[in-house]
């Protein structure tokens, strides 16, 4: 029930931030697991070092997002769920057909992330749309940058 006392500034309450960012998290922990997966498979390669850094920023965004969770009071997700899984299984596909399809499944993850963050900042509170906005959502369109240009250089 929505209530005075539990709407942010904005007109969002803060079951609907905790939810959203939590949306958020598993997203990132997905990733997280998804680079990790690549990186298995292409550690000695030319592209490591950039899927080092952009797995390096989707572990940030997650540690900044379980921070403003536990700022309102919610409970941290421990897994990625649903998208983990799937992220397992583009990733597994891709190990098999080599580097250049997991840098595709890396660049549509990226997609995907760009997607949720921008469709979804209108469902956070004030706080959490700014470090979004300001901090998670720049970090994103960089990572996403980063693999589009390696898609591209590996096309």
């Amino acid at each position: 029930m929505r209530t005075e006392s539990n709407v942010r500034s904005g007109g969002v309450d803060a079951e609907t931030t905790i939810d959203t960012l939590k949306k958020f998290l598993r997203g990132e922990l997905s990733a997280v697991e998804t680079y990790g997966q690549a990186l298995g498979k292409l550690a000695r390669t030319e592209v490591a070092p950039q899927l080092e850094e952009c797995k390096r920023s989707h572990e940030q965004r997650a540690e900044m997002l379980r921070q403003q969770v536990v700022r309102l009071g919610g409970e941290i997700p421990q897994s990625s769920g649903p998208w983990g899984a799937f992220a397992k299984l583009v990733e597994g596909g891709a190990k098999i057909l080599g580097e250049r399809a997991a840098i595709a499944a890396l660049e549509e993850g990226e997609d995907h992330g760009l997607r949720l963050y921008r469709d979804n900042l209108s469902k956070l509170d004030a706080r959490a749309c700014a470090v979004v906005d300001q901090s998670l959502l720049p970090e994103q369109e960089r990572t996403h940058r980063v693999m589009s240009a390696l898609k591209h250089r590996a096309h």
